[in-house]
């Protein structure tokens, strides 16, 4: 396989990663926020086996092992619950948005943690993208304190799943860098994630899961998407270019929101198109400051 074609292998999974606020909305109004997470995550986690395959978990380090389980499987309950408890489908592209802190929050526990060198620029490009966050929050009036308040004491529980899930995705990106040494236990995750969720829907009280053609579609492309991304990004790392694919995955916030848009019919405000911009900015800013 050239590396061109690698390359835009693992640009398709940004392309797909991108539908999943859209997506998982979508089969969360039709099964319930736990009800349609768990039947994602196992469908996904189906279709990585015949895809990526099941590793070999006697040759993971058990940091990996035991730290990756932990991290992946909260993160993706966390996106999965925040967008499914968003009050409304404005609301759940806003809290996905809050999601993808993720990438400048990444750089900070590497410059933390891994020893990652930076240089000082590293700090305004977390601001920019606190700002840019912000100015989504904040409504059609951009940065608007009270608009802000308002919008979270709405659904607050969304909006601090987002906000844990940002941090977490960030720690399980520095684990995996640290412990991973090559291995890719993703397969492991997804479905430990699918089992998880049914766990918790078996658990507590649920509201019904309610099947229709749209929902059954729109469950069948994300698992689709969620399965495929996953093994796309795989070889792109493996064969592609990292470089290109790190700054490609920088710009999903403005394609996501769009797609998002897009999939759920919801249109979205000029001040939010600008506080996406700003996190694209910020977290480029911040990718730019570690490269040597």
């Amino acid at each position: 396989m050239t590396k061109n074609r690698a390359t835009s292998i693992g640009l398709l999974a940004i392309l797909l990663w991108s539908t999943m606020v859209g997506l998982i909305r979508g089969v969360s109004e039709g099964l319930g926020p736990v009800g349609g997470a768990a039947a994602i995550y196992t469908l996904s986690g189906i279709l990585l086996l015949f895809t990526v395959g099941f590793p070999k978990i006697k040759t993971f380090s058990p940091r990996y092992l035991l730290a990756g389980c932990l991290l992946f499987v909260s993160y993706e309950i966390c996106l999965a619950l925040s967008l499914g408890l968003a009050a409304t489908r404005q609301q759940a592209i806003e809290v996905g948005m809050v999601n993808y802190l993720w990438p400048s929050l990444t750089i900070l526990c590497a410059i933390l943690f891994n020893g990652q060198k930076a240089r000082w620029w590293v700090i305004p490009g977390l601001l920019i993208s606190l700002l840019g966050v912000s100015w989504v929050l904040g409504g059609d009036q951009g940065l608007n304190l009270g608009e802000i308040k308002q919008n979270i004491a709405s659904s607050p529980l969304s909006y601090i799943l987002a906000f844990c899930g940002a941090f977490i995705w960030a720690a399980y990106c520095t684990v995996t860098a640290k412990y991973a040494k090559g291995k890719n236990g993703i397969t492991l995750f997804v479905l430990l994630t699918g089992l998880s969720l049914w766990l918790h829907y078996f658990s507590s009280p649920q509201p019904a899961m309610i099947f229709s053609w749209p929902v059954i579609i729109k469950l069948i492309f994300c698992a689709l998407s969620l399965g495929f991304a996953y093994a796309a990004w795989n070889i792109g790392i493996l064969h592609g270019s990292v470089s290109l694919l790190a700054v490609g995955s920088y710009f999903t916030p403005v394609l996501s929101s769009a797609l998002a848009s897009f999939l759920l019919s919801a249109p979205l405000s000029w001040a939010f198109w600008q506080g996406a911009c700003m996190v694209c900015v910020g977290s480029l800013l911040c990718w730019y400051a570690t490269r040597n």
